[in-house]
């Protein structure tokens, strides 16, 4: 199939990719074309600020979570779900920085590879002049694919944009596609575990609008869709037929709990589940009629207040999990599941109660990084015959982590027991990609069908 797509990559981060991304997207949805966004990698903030340009969920794509092959089908499907013509992708940290150790796996330019996507490389300019030409000399030897197809010139005059974009393309045959001056519209302050929020800055649409305003003046927007355009055809996706929904799941949904992947959604839809939000912080109680719980990642020790308050909402969880209603919990879920969090003063709130112990914050990164999850036994949700990937970053750490599961980083190997888990609950720090053990969500299904039996 043919979709047009465009890879847009940096040397590292902060070099200004998503302000970058974000605005050509908007420039692209101001001229009515039907774009879908997608980032590299397990980040879930950037996604939200390609959902608040183009009012449609972006979608991530990550080799180490994924098989090479199932990209390609991945990206067709979404595109076609959403009717959209033309992808653009935002990498992640560095363009070949991946699981490390010389191995380029999860890196945006594996991701570029597996799709045939031509980059645009995305350098800070601030501070630098010809040592430019060094770094993308550097970066064009290390293409072997020659997937680099052009560069735009971040924080960089117009002034000295006219005087480099001739050098740069010809020394280097890399077509210079424009440059983006200092935007003050641009800067999202950063926080423990990335950056702000879309919903938690104000303005935050006028503001790309903005920053869409001078990209359009700025950038080559015409010859960016034309080297998208220059991609080769994608395969076609595999028909789904989603069967009709006979199981609900309760998801939590609002400023606390809201870091999910779309895809790990749809693999319970695709299984005659309904997804049905909730908030543990706005509802006083569990949605009727659900069959389990997801409790997903996000900021809850930025809420800890308004979840203590909500009691009626924290019984109700206590009470569906105690009748053995099953339930998964990660990461900021996890911790909302603990007796107690205590925040940065010393103040201690009461959460649900179900785990046996408090979360505190380490003031660093507790874990970080691709994961491997094995279960310590041969039955439950994660056994040890069958591996699922995923990742940790964050700086709260829990007294009782749990010891059901071993989780391996890739590249050193080194492992450590993590997950309080059974045949029907899972809930632990990892964030888990579904696509990774397909039979994790059938086992999660299947135990919600006989809770949903038994209740009847």
């Amino acid at each position: 199939m043919k979709i047009p797509r465009i890879l847009i990559a940096a040397p590292k981060s902060g070099s200004g990719k998503t302000m970058l991304t974000c605005g050509l997207m908007q420039c692209l949805k101001n001229e009515d074309r039907k774009v879908q966004a997608f980032k590299c990698g397990p980040d879930y903030i950037d996604p939200m600020f390609h959902e608040t340009v183009l009012g449609i969920p972006s979608e991530n794509l990550d080799t180490y979570f994924s098989e090479e092959d199932n990209l390609g089908h991945f990206v067709t499907k979404v595109c076609e779900e959403n009717e959209t013509n033309l992808a653009v992708i935002e990498g992640v940290m560095g363009l070949y920085d991946g699981i490390g150790g010389g191995n380029i796996e999860g890196s945006a330019y594996h991701v570029a590879t597996c799709l045939d996507a031509p980059i645009i490389l995305v350098v800070d300019t601030y501070g630098m002049a010809d040592s430019i030409l060094a770094l993308l000399a550097g970066f064009l030897s290390f293409d072997e694919h020659h997937l680099i197809r052009g560069v735009i010139l971040n924080r960089m005059s117009l002034d000295y944009y006219k005087i480099m974009k001739p050098i740069i393309e010809e020394r280097l045959n890399l077509p210079v596609v424009g440059y983006c001056p200092v935007l003050e519209e641009g800067k999202v302050e950063s926080r423990h575990l990335g950056l702000k929020m879309p919903h938690e800055i104000e303005n935050i649409q006028s503001n790309m609008k903005r920053i869409a305003a001078v990209l359009q003046e700025s950038l080559d927007i015409e010859r960016i869709v034309a080297i998208a355009s220059k991609a080769s055809e994608l395969p076609e996706c595999d028909e789904v037929n989603r069967p009709e929904a006979t199981l609900s799941l309760g998801v939590a949904m609002d400023e606390a709990f809201c870091f999910y992947y779309r895809e790990n959604l749809r693999r319970f839809e695709e299984q005659g589940v309904r997804i049905v939000p909730f908030s543990p912080i706005h509802d006083s109680k569990l949605p009727n009629g659900i069959s389990g719980i997801l409790l997903g990642g996000g900021y809850p020790e930025n809420y800890m207040k308004e979840l203590s308050q909500n009691e009626t909402m924290k019984q109700s969880i206590l009470n569906a999990i105690q009748q053995g209603m099953p339930s998964l919990a990660e990461c900021g879920g996890f911790m909302y599941l603990h007796d107690t969090m205590i925040d940065d003063t010393g103040n201690e709130y009461r959460m649900v109660g179900a785990v046996n112990g408090c979360v505190t914050n380490q003031k660093r990164l507790v874990r970080f990084g691709y994961i491997e999850i094995t279960g310590n036994e041969s039955n439950g949700l994660i056994t040890c015959v069958d591996a699922i990937r995923g990742h940790e970053f964050h700086f709260y750490d829990s007294s009782n982590n749990g010891s059901s599961c071993i989780a391996t980083k890739p590249r050193t190997q080194i492992d450590w027991k993590c997950i309080h888990s059974d045949d029907h609950t899972c809930w632990g720090f990892p964030h888990l990609y579904y696509g990774s053990n397909p039979q994790f969500v059938s086992r999660f299904v299947d135990v919600m069908k006989l809770y949903q039996k038994r209740e009847r």
